[in-house]
């Protein structure tokens, strides 16, 4: 039973993504500090000096507990942007140059799809002779009547 887990443990793939959930960890940080230290501060600014925030206030003014902050939500959506770009541009699109190096394809475009006439099914193999929910004949594939769904 542990010389299993040891091999799964082992195995490529694995070591691969904890290094790159390790990297993703460190730049949560700088992307943290980015958003705290750089984009807040603009925000705030632009509601004005005296403000506590871009934002809305619900209760009495000044009071922190009934204010609507927009200005957290905006730094929010760009810390995540700044975390995806990070994330896809260190660890993804490496990831891709070396499995296409060995000879395998990860993220790449899915299969073309085609419908089945008799039942409507959307998710069939382009090449596919029979549905595989109605059993139906498909006609052969032509040079373009398969067409592409999105998953």
């Amino acid at each position: 039973m542990l010389r299993g887990f040891k091999n799964f443990l082992m195995r490529g793939n694995v070591i691969v993504a904890a290094i790159g959930l390790v990297i993703a960890l460190a730049f949560s940080g700088l992307v943290t500090a980015f958003t705290t230290d750089v984009v807040d501060p603009l925000i705030a600014r632009l509601q004005g000096s005296h403000s506590v925030g871009l934002g809305v206030q619900l209760g009495a003014a000044g009071d922190k507990a009934t204010f609507v902050n927009l200005g957290q939500l905006v730094s929010a959506i760009v810390y995540f942007v700044v975390y995806l770009a990070v994330v896809y541009f260190a660890i993804v699109t490496p990831y891709k140059r070396i499995s296409a190096r060995q000879g395998t394809t990860v993220f790449g475009d899915p299969p073309a799809l085609k419908t089945c006439p008799a039942c409507l099914s959307s998710d069939l193999p382009a090449a596919a002779s029979k549905c595989l929910h109605c059993g139906s004949d498909q006609a052969a594939p032509a040079g373009g009547t398969a067409v592409p769904t999105a998953g």
